[in-house]
């Protein structure tokens, strides 16, 4: 005896909806995916690829400079990430007691950053640390009675550049972030936290982090994502130097694939930085992930 099977008209109008999203997630995210997993596989070129397996990935690991680009992605991650963090929670801190509008006003000017051109916020800094007198920095020292340093060309201080303007420019999403999370903490814990005497302070270490955990949680693993995969910084600021100080695992990624054409060791170069911060979120979780406050 046949079964007769009947699909709802509610599932297909379901599907439906989502055919566009599923569409455009199967082309510009599945698809490239793929593609790039076989590329890394081949010696590409326009016409005529090889399949060489593995040896793009032999031969990223067992390139010092690709070496060298995963240990300046990890000091400018670990030296900016966990700061800025530090920076927004602090400053959601201060703005949670004013009013709701004043509150807006703060949250609208620390996002503003945010909103402005990668290309134009860089343009503004590379005026800051002009090596001339005339950079703002460099006439700071000089007030300071200090000698003009060579901010982005000087090995001893490309870093350092391009950490403290990761530091000093927007945490607006951050701080939006972290209030929202402050807003949602019920009254009563901190009416029970002054029947104790808890002073401020007590307030923030056995009340407000512990419930803010989830949200710090989150913004240390997107934190770390989007630091890995910085570009912008070093590409606009430096070009990467001087002598590969400032090469970001981004930015080496780009020149093997539209400088030097090698789009199958460029590609392995991506899927080893996706596995590699694959391990890392995995390491965040199993830290900090078990003794969640909801």
């Amino acid at each position: 005896m046949k079964k007769h099977f009947h699909v709802k008209r509610e599932t297909v109008d379901g599907y439906l909806f989502i055919l566009a999203a599923m569409v455009i997630f199967l082309v510009f995210t599945i698809y490239p995916m793929v593609s790039a997993v076989t590329t890394s596989l081949k010696d590409y070129r326009p016409f005529g690829s090889e399949w060489v397996g593995a040896a793009n990935y032999k031969a990223a690991v067992g390139n010092a400079l690709f070496l060298k680009s995963v240990k300046n992605t990890l000091v400018y991650t670990v030296a900016t990430v966990p700061v800025s963090l530090a920076i927004s929670f602090i400053v959601a801190l201060l703005i949670m007691p004013f009013k709701r509008k004043t509150q807006s006003l703060f949250k609208a000017l620390y996002y503003m950053p945010a909103v402005a051109s990668g290309v134009a916020t860089s343009v503004v800094w590379l005026w800051i640390y002009n090596s001339a007198p005339s950079g703002l920095f460099n006439q700071i020292m000089s007030i300071l009675h200090l000698p003009a340093q060579n901010w982005l060309s000087s090995s001893r201080t490309a870093m350092l550049s391009l950490i403290i303007m990761s530091l000093l420019g927007g945490h607006g999403t951050h701080i939006i972030t972290y209030i929202a999370a402050l807003m949602g903490i019920d009254s009563s814990y901190f009416e029970a936290a002054d029947i104790d005497g808890a002073s401020f302070f007590q307030k923030v270490w056995y009340v407000v982090l512990p419930l803010c955990k989830p949200t710090t949680l989150f913004l240390l693993v997107t934190g770390f994502i989007n630091s890995f995969q910085v570009f912008m910084n070093a590409y606009m600021m430096t070009g990467g130097g001087p002598d590969n100080n400032t090469t970001m695992i981004g930015l080496l990624i780009f020149n093997n694939a539209f400088v030097y054409g090698k789009y199958g060791l460029a590609c392995a170069e991506a899927i080893i930085l996706a596995c590699l911060i694959a391990c890392m979120t995995a390491v965040q979780f199993r830290v900090m992930g078990d003794n969640v406050e909801y």
